[in-house]
């Protein structure tokens, strides 16, 4: 089977725990969603090789670099 690769944007979602407002907590659980990761996802799931392609803006991409490198 080919390889596909997916392009679009992912969006990352910030809970709070319990019932807190955002400025309140300082705890928050991350969920991901977005139409095209969630195909690349299932297309790995299902055996087949993807990959996700996405643009940060370029302070996102900084603290990235600087946090995992």
């Amino acid at each position: 089977m080919s390889k596909v690769v997916c392009f679009g944007e992912i969006m990352m979602r910030l809970n709070p725990e319990g019932y807190q407002r955002f400025v309140q907590a300082g705890r928050f659980e991350a969920s991901y969603a977005g139409g095209e990761a969630n195909v690349s996802v299932s297309l790995v799931n299902y055996g087949n090789e993807a990959s996700f392609v996405t643009k940060l803006p370029a302070p996102i991409a900084t603290l990235f670099a600087l946090c995992h490198f």
